[in-house]
C-alpha cells in the first residue's frame, strides 16, 4: 500500500488542537519514523520495531478523522513503549500494553483535547482497551460522527429491516434480524448469510 512520510511540520494537519507538540515530544523521543497511508481496509495503522538498520515505524491512515487519527497513533505508540519496555517477551495486547495505552490515552483525555461525547466513550475503555483501536462499538459511534463519509454512509444499525446495502467491495445485501450482537444478512447474488457488525460502514445498494 502506498504511503507518504508526513514532513514533521504539517503533522498537525491531522492531529486535533493542541496535541502536536506533546505527540511531537513521543515521536522525537523515540526516533519513530511516521508515515501516512492511504486508506486500508483491514487496518487503521501498524507498528514496527527497530532493527539494527532501520527506526521503529508507525503508520496510520490518512483518510481517518482528526480524532480517530491520535487515537489510532495512540494504539501504535503503546506497541513501541511496550516493545520498547518487554521486547517480545509480552502479549501483543496483553495486560502490559493495555496499561501503557492506557496511560497515554489518560494524558490526552485529562487535557481536554477530545469532544466530550469521545471523551466520555474514551474513559469506558481505559480501564481494558480494545485490541483493535477504535474498536468499541460505542467508540466507533462517537468517532464516526466527526467523518466527512457519515453523510454519504450509514452504520448498519441505523438501516431498517429488510433494507438492500452496498459494502466496499460492491456486493449488495439485505438487512435481516439481529442474532444477539449482529445482524444476518443475505448477500444478494449468491443467498448466502452473513452476519455483520451494527456499526459496520455501509452505502446505499
Amino acid at each position: 500500500m502506498p504511503k507518504k512520510e508526513v514532513p514533521i511540520d504539517s503533522l498537525g494537519n491531522y492531529l486535533p488542537e493542541g496535541t502536536y507538540l506533546p505527540v511531537l515530544q513521543y515521536l522525537h523521543h523515540f526516533k519513530v519514523h511516521l508515515t501516512v497511508s492511504k486508506a486500508r481496509k483491514s487496518i487503521l495503522g501498524d507498528y514496527r520495531h527497530s532493527t539494527m538498520h532501520e527506526n521503529h515505524r508507525i503508520s496510520v491512515n490518512g483518510n481517518l478523522n482528526k480524532f480517530s487519527f491520535l487515537v489510532t497513533l495512540l494504539h501504535e505508540l503503546a506497541h513501541l513503549v511496550t516493545f520498547d519496555q518487554f521486547g517480545r517477551k509480552v502479549a501483543s495486547h496483553g495486560t502490559e500494553w493495555k496499561k501503557i495505552y492506557s496511560q497515554l490515552l489518560q494524558q490526552f483525555v485529562d487535557h481536554k483535547v477530545f469532544p466530550a461525547d469521545i471523551e466520555s466513550e474514551l474513559m469506558k475503555s481505559l480501564r481494558n482497551p480494545a485490541a483493535s483501536s477504535c474498536a468499541e462499538d460505542g467508540l466507533l459511534r462517537a468517532l464516526r460522527k466527526y467523518d466527512a463519509r457519515a453523510t454519504t454512509h450509514k452504520l448498519l444499525e441505523e438501516l431498517a429491516e429488510g433494507v438492500h446495502f452496498k459494502i466496499s467491495d460492491g456486493r449488495i445485501f439485505k438487512k435481516g434480524k439481529k442474532l444477539r450482537k449482529r445482524f444476518k444478512c443475505e448477500e444478494i447474488s449468491s443467498g448466502r448469510l452473513y452476519l455483520f457488525s451494527p456499526v459496520y460502514e455501509v452505502s446505499s445498494a
